[in-house]
């Protein structure tokens, strides 16, 4: 009953991967040498993002932090939609538009990252988070759907997924950064498993 259209998605999604990667990959190499010389110069990444995309800066994190494909010592990252009473008490004193900002000039500093992960890229407390970023020297990466919307013009690399379908650019992006975690483990720790 199913078959068709369950061919038909997985299909659709696989294809955007693909697009994405042959319009991109110069992008995303910058992305990846952006990450490793973060690290490497002591500093750390920060993610952020809303809805579906806060459990990607969550999963993003968890790669880093964690392991991705090899046990090995964790690398600096912190998802900035993890703690809710921080979030709500941000939210609740300064508006939703502030959450991630204020945690931006809380815990970052220059040299850091910034990922924000977004479908529109639109979101106000994304778009007020890489203001800032840019402000304290934090530099900014965003992973995007949907032209990019208002945030591709506030970070230094827009990594946008040809797409308008939000559960399509979600799974390109759970590629992209499974992908940004598999080469910097690489970097760091050998292409062993």
């Amino acid at each position: 009953m199913w078959h068709k259209y369950l061919k038909e998605y997985f299909e659709a999604s696989r294809n955007l991967q693909l697009e994405f990667i042959r319009e991109n990959i110069e992008l995303l190499q910058r992305v990846i040498d952006m990450t490793i010389a973060t690290i490497e110069n002591g500093n750390k990444i920060l993610v952020a993002g809303n809805g579906g995309s806060a459990a990607d800066a969550q999963h993003f994190v968890a790669e880093l932090v964690g392991r991705f494909m090899k046990d090995r010592r964790g690398l600096p990252a912190v998802a900035l939609t993890t703690n809710t009473s921080t979030l709500t008490a941000l939210a609740n004193d300064y508006g939703y538009e502030r959450v991630f900002a204020h945690q931006v000039e809380s815990l970052g500093k220059e040299g850091d990252l910034l990922y924000l992960i977004s479908t529109s890229g639109n979101s106000p407390n994304l778009l007020e988070a890489a203001q800032v970023a840019r402000k304290m020297g934090i530099k900014t990466a965003a992973l995007l759907g949907k032209g990019g919307g208002k945030l591709k013009q506030l970070v230094d690399i827009a990594l946008i997924v040809p797409s308008n379908c939000t559960p399509h650019i979600q799974e390109c992006h759970v590629v992209i950064y499974h992908s940004i975690a598999g080469a910097v483990e690489r970097y760091f720790f050998g292409d062993d498993n």
